[in-house]
Parts: C-alpha cells; sequence; structure tokens
C-alpha cells in the first residue's frame, strides 16, 4: 500500500543569539561532527584476534618476523603473478627461523583489503582451522600487487608454540640413564629370528 506524505515548508525561528550563545552551538555542532568521524581502522592482527576470541581462542599480537616473512611471500607471488605456498621454498624452511613450534600459512589474491581477505579465509575450513590455531601468540600480514595483472596478493604467517632458549648450564639439566636391559631366553626362533 501506498501511501504520500505531505510536506510543509520549515521556517526557523527568528532568534536574537549573543557571540557567546554562537560559539556554544558552533561547539556542540563540532563535537557531534566528530563524534560521528569513522573510527581508526582495526590492524589485520586486531581482526584476527577478534575472530579468533569468538572461537575460544588468544590473541594474537603482531611480529616483525612474521610480518617479514609474510611481506617476502606476497611480494613474490605477485612478481610471479602466481598463488603459491611455495614460491620462496617450503614453509617449514621460511618459518624455521623464528622458533615457533607450531605455525600455519593462509595466502590469497584478489581483494584489495584486508577485510575481505579475512572473510574468504573465515568461509574456507582450512583457512578458517589455520586463523584459530591453537596456542598461536604471533600474527604477520602482507599484501603485494602484481604489476602485470594488479592482482593484489595476501600472506598471513601465524605461530605459536615458541621454544625458550636452551639452557646452558649442563648441571641444571636432569640427565636419566635407562636401565639396563636384561637378556631375555629365546622363546621362539624363526628363520634365525629371536621371537
Amino acid at each position: 500500500m501506498l501511501s504520500s506524505l505531505a510536506f510543509k515548508e520549515f521556517t526557523p525561528p527568528q532568534i536574537d543569539m549573543k557571540h557567546d550563545d554562537t560559539i556554544a552551538i558552533v561547539l556542540a555542532v563540532a563535537f557531534i561532527f566528530s563524534s560521528l568521524a569513522p573510527a581508526r581502522a582495526a590492524s589485520p592482527a586486531e581482526m584476527i584476534s577478534d575472530f579468533r576470541l569468538q572461537h575460544g581462542e588468544h590473541r594474537v599480537s603482531t611480529d616483525p618476523a612474521l610480518i617479514r616473512i609474510a611481506r617476502e611471500q606476497a611480494a613474490a607471488m605477485a612478481a610471479k603473478d602466481t598463488l603459491d605456498h611455495d614460491v620462496l621454498g617450503r614453509f617449514s624452511v621460511r618459518i624455521s627461523p623464528t622458533g615457533a613450534g607450531r605455525a600455519a600459512e593462509n595466502i590469497a589474491y584478489g581483494y584489495d583489503n584486508f577485510p575481505k581477505t579475512l572473510n574468504q579465509w573465515i568461509e574456507s575450513t582450512g583457512h578458517r582451522k589455520n586463523l584459530l590455531l591453537h596456542d598461536a601468540t604471533r600474527v604477520g600480514v602482507a599484501s603485494a600487487k602484481s604489476s602485470a595483472t594488479g592482482r593484489t596478493y595476501w600472506a598471513m604467517e601465524i605461530a605459536g608454540d615458541y621454544r625458550r632458549p636452551k639452557d646452558r648450564n649442563p648441571k641444571s639439566v636432569a640427565m636419566v640413564k635407562p636401565k639396563a636391559s636384561r637378556p631375555q631366553a629365546c622363546r621362539l626362533r624363526l628363520l634365525n629370528i629371536c621371537l
């Protein structure tokens, strides 16, 4: 059902304002418009952390080493215009210097901003599993644009279970000697093998 609306022209009342009233109104209007300004965009680590918190995992923070690895991966994919985890070599070799016990990598291309890319990963079972890597504490995200096609390539490295530095004092390491095994009698010999 369509309805028609009637509009009446509004004429503001004539107000005799003083200088102080004008300043107060200008400040009030400025305050209202400043509160409507868009908030600072969340970083990739904050957006990933928000998703992880919704699913019972801990926050992650940005890590310079993981950002470097992600930047190198994204740049290599963009330079070769190919989506490939191994474009720079095996992931395990690239991540090893960080000392992470567990790590995962997500890659993508196509979207020009991280929120869309993150949503694409959330919708994919394998990528979602990586985003929710248990006990992950650090993350690095980067993108690079292919000069040939203009595609934006993304890489995310997420890691946790960082190894503690090895104790350099050998006296503090408990040495346990294995118990000497007693030789047991051969119960059955088959093809000269004692069973």
